[in-house]
């Protein structure tokens, strides 16, 4: 290096990638070689997993009815965003995503009683929420959470419409 430092990095660090350009008014190669496939991000991995842990959650609870575990369910899901937004310490973002998780309340208890395709629904809802905050950052500090949290939504939410559809009964 020029400073009189030395440049540990290794050979293969300071070679140009393929595909990628440092010509002048050259536009650089921003997809991947063919045949490479980019890895999964860890939050939509572990997403996945918790999405399918969520949709079988009311196996634990056996003594209650399916309908009522996904509804307990759904508001404890959108109230993770009311911590997000008191560590983010701004009022007005506090009152919007209490008033957002107080809406997921409402439409769980009026699930209890009513159609199953309320909880579908309501977790994908909170899945376009979670894409929505992912765009905007309204809430700040929570790069990893929404992937992780949309996609937990989505994958129980298309179970749960599996089911539905297959004529699994969600009550007694």
């Amino acid at each position: 290096m020029t400073n009189g430092t030395h440049d540990t990095r290794t050979a293969d660090a300071l070679t140009p990638r393929h595909g990628l350009t440092s010509q002048p008014g050259q536009q650089p190669v921003t997809s991947l070689p063919r045949g490479k496939l980019r890895a999964l991000p860890a939050p939509v991995i572990w997403g996945a997993v918790w999405g399918v842990i969520q949709a079988v959650s009311p196996l634990g609870f056996w003594w209650l009815e399916p309908k009522t575990v996904y509804a307990l369910g759904l508001p404890l899901i959108a109230a993770v965003y009311i911590g997000f937004s008191v560590a983010d310490g701004r009022w007005h973002v506090i009152a919007a995503e209490t008033i957002v998780a107080g809406s997921f309340v409402v439409l769980a208890a009026i699930s209890v009683s009513g159609s199953a395709w309320l909880l579908v629904l309501g977790l994908a809802g909170h899945g376009l929420k979670d894409l929505w905050q992912h765009r905007t950052h309204f809430v700040r500090n929570t790069r990893w959470w929404p992937p992780f949290c949309a996609t937990v939504d989505w994958v129980a939410a298309g179970i749960l419409t599996t089911a539905i559809l297959m004529g699994v009964p969600f009550h007694g």
